[in-house]
């Protein structure tokens, strides 16, 4: 973990120097930079657009960094070598609360929340024509996302709502590229991907070799809905991907961008509107910009937003939550 650490720092370090090299005038004095997600995932090609649009009209030379996700990202805002960065809801919950992920670690208050996006969908893909049902996965190898991930927080919730334990399959610890490739190759049976839908890592899956997608629905989605309140039931269109001929039905939680807690109000300001006020822009260049509205971004959060992006909002009529819980409240929560 120390050398996966120090790594992460020598990447961020070349990124922000090559920043710096091409930063062009008019982009304003401030460098940030935002942690997405692996290069076969939404995070990242997404990312890289939203980076864009918050140098072009944020006043800031936003640059968007490939990492390994939500907690890395979270981690990384703490450590202060990013600014901003993607987090699923319910792991920036986690790391609020110091529970699931972040248990080991600890909670972390040095973020906040600029604003929700979309919705991050849980997708159970297969191309073993024996796997029909969550059930089925008893005894196969299944790709449950990086150690830590949280891929491998929905993956349990989902496993253990259907009676299954880590020591029931055979669990592979992989990232979409490598769960996409070890798939093909027929070395795991199914893999679950957290994504907005299409990904593109089941996209090329679908297009190549055909993919199966698994629902996740029925008594066994109430079960993961009752326990977990921050998932949401969500339906994958038919045609998302190609092959798939029939709606399929799962659940989701929701892409955030959070920014340091220590981001200068008028800076979240910015940037907030620079994503909000150019939402019809975005969803000309990446189909996740159609879902990007107030709405989403104020509802369901369970962590404060900044001051920067609150005072945006309430510009457009919508009130949110900066408060840090009280003390006892905090502790009820890790209960």
């Amino acid at each position: 973990m120390i050398k996966q650490h120090l790594m992460l720092r020598a990447a961020i370090a070349l990124s922000l120097s090559a920043a710096i090299l091409t930063t062009g005038c008019g982009a304003g004095s401030s460098r940030l930079m935002f942690g997405t997600g692996g290069t076969a995932g939404t995070y990242y090609s997404y990312g890289g657009i939203i980076a864009q649009y918050m140098t072009r009209y944020g006043g800031a030379k936003v640059t968007a960094v490939s990492t390994g996700g939500s907690k890395v990202n979270i981690q990384s805002v703490q450590d202060g070598d990013f600014q901003l960065g993607f987090s699923q809801s319910d792991v920036m919950t986690y790391a609020w609360n110091g529970t699931k992920s972040f248990e080991k670690d600890g909670p972390t208050h040095d973020f906040r929340v600029l604003g929700g996006l979309y919705a991050e969908t849980v997708q159970l893909i297969t191309m073993d024509k024996d796997i029909h049902s969550v059930g089925d996965l008893k005894g196969k190898s299944i790709s449950v996302g990086e150690a830590g991930s949280g891929v491998y927080f929905n993956a349990v919730d989902v496993l253990s709502a259907a009676g299954i334990t880590m020591k029931d399959i055979r669990p592979q610890y992989q990232s979409f590229e490598d769960s996409k490739e070890s798939l093909k190759d027929g070395k795991i049976d199914a893999a679950f991907m957290v994504s907005g839908a299409p990904t593109t890592a089941i996209t090329e899956l679908a297009t190549t070799n055909g993919v199966s997608l698994i629902n996740i629905d029925g008594e066994l989605r109430d079960k993961i809905l009752q326990a977990d309140p921050y998932y949401s039931p969500l339906e994958i269109p038919a045609g998302t991907y190609p092959g798939q001929d029939k709606p399929v039905e799962t659940i989701t939680v929701k892409a955030t961008v959070i920014v340091s807690a220590a981001m200068e109000d008028d800076t979240a300001y910015r940037l907030t509107a620079a994503v909000f006020d150019h939402a019809d822009e975005i969803a000309k260049e990446n189909a996740k910009g159609k879902e990007l509205s107030l709405e989403n971004a104020t509802e369901g959060m369970a962590v404060p937003f900044h001051e920067g992006a609150a005072r945006y909002y309430k510009e457009h009529g919508i009130e949110v939550d900066t408060r840090e819980p009280a003390p006892q409240a905090q502790e009820d929560a890790n209960e």
